[in-house]
């Protein structure tokens, strides 16, 4: 499963890249997913109460925290993609379970 999502991740950020000439070389992974993590927090902030809400509603606030985390989720993959990280095999050391197979 994580496999599959490292791979449509990939395929969606190489598509971004190309349309939009951004090079990705090994620093813009780890780079990239600090700046998406600072846009996590940033939307955490907002709703918390901490940041301008610059006009949206707490429902639109919450979407973007959705929004913000699955960006946070796919830059993760893609750095463990690019640098030949086996998550699933982490996971088991580091939390002690393994994940399902779907």
């Amino acid at each position: 499963m994580l496999r599959q999502l490292m791979d449509d991740f990939e395929t969606a950020s190489r598509r971004y890249a190309d349309h939009n000439v951004i090079v990705r070389d090994p620093d813009w992974f780890m780079l990239k997913l600090h700046e998406e993590v600072g846009e996590l927090t940033q939307s955490w902030n907002r709703l918390r109460g901490r940041g301008l809400a610059k006009g949206r509603s707490e429902e639109e606030i919450r979407r973007e925290l959705a929004d913000e985390a699955a960006d946070v989720l796919g830059h993760i993959l893609l750095f463990a993609r690019e640098n030949d990280i086996d998550l699933a095999a982490a996971v088991e050391r580091k939390w002690h379970f393994r994940p399902q197979q779907t």
